[in-house]
């Protein structure tokens, strides 16, 4: 979390697009910026568990982080528009990178309202525009804007289900509407092989191949990133509503 936030302020002082494709090692808990943890999740069971635990810098609901391809974009509005329409275009170009393995993903319609945060689940219902496999949601997304750009970031799930939210909420959790891709296509998917379908469909809209980083800015990146870790590290962050 603190290596996306420091690519938004990145994006924010120099005006670049970024993708960045990675996982989960160990597998982790995380609640959208703005969600009633405290009140939602029994803290107790999530440390009996051994379970690590976040608070994203975007807003949204709860995600389990497991077998999953996680992806995080940032960018400046004058490249990707306004928030929603940043939000449909990246969901467009994820669309694309399932299709490329094999999938056939539609994005859902517009409900007319966002969840409330007391919905459960990031991946309880799909929102308007979300990634959609056979009517069930195979990716759950979440923005925050700074200034005039933007970081969304999310879960492509590969493997694994979200049932362990619900295991750990206060209050009972109706299933979810999930589904991994390997569960949608009947075979394994793996990570590399997701990370790959994924940075060729960017590389399709934008254009052409990403341009690795090296040196000076490498090392100005993880210097940021660095910077950020001791507020995703706070309990008192993780758990401060």
């Amino acid at each position: 979390m603190a290596a996306d936030r420091a690519l938004l302020d990145l994006a924010v002082r120099e005006g670049v697009v970024v993708l960045r494709l990675y996982r989960w090692d160990p597998f982790c808990l995380s609640f959208g910026a703005h969600e009633p943890a405290e009140r939602r999740y029994d803290r107790e069971r999530i440390a009996a568990l051994g379970l690590d635990t976040v608070r994203r810098p975007t807003g949204g609901r709860a995600v389990w982080h497991a077998r999953e391809l996680t992806y995080g974009v940032v960018g400046p509005e004058r490249v990707f528009g306004q928030l929603r329409e940043a939000y449909l275009t990246i969901h467009r170009i994820l669309a694309d990178a399932l299709r490329r393995l094999g999938a056939a993903p539609d994005l859902a319609p517009d409900p007319g309202r966002a969840a409330p945060l007391d919905a459960g689940p990031c991946f309880a219902r799909p929102a308007g525009g979300e990634v959609l496999v056979g009517g069930r949601k195979v990716v759950g997304s979440a923005q925050v804007r700074l200034g005039d750009a933007f970081l969304q970031h999310g879960s492509v799930l590969l493997e694994d289900d979200q049932a362990l939210v619900g295991a750990v909420a206060r209050e009972p959790v109706a299933p979810g509407g999930e589904i991994p891709l390997a569960r949608a296509l009947g075979r394994p998917v793996p990570w590399a092989a997701a990370a790959t379908a994924a940075a060729d469909a960017f590389a399709g809209w934008a254009g052409g191949p990403p341009v690795p980083w090296s040196g000076a800015t490498h090392e100005a990146f993880l210097a940021a990133a660095t910077g950020h870790e001791p507020q995703f590290r706070s309990p008192e962050w993780t758990w401060r509503r």
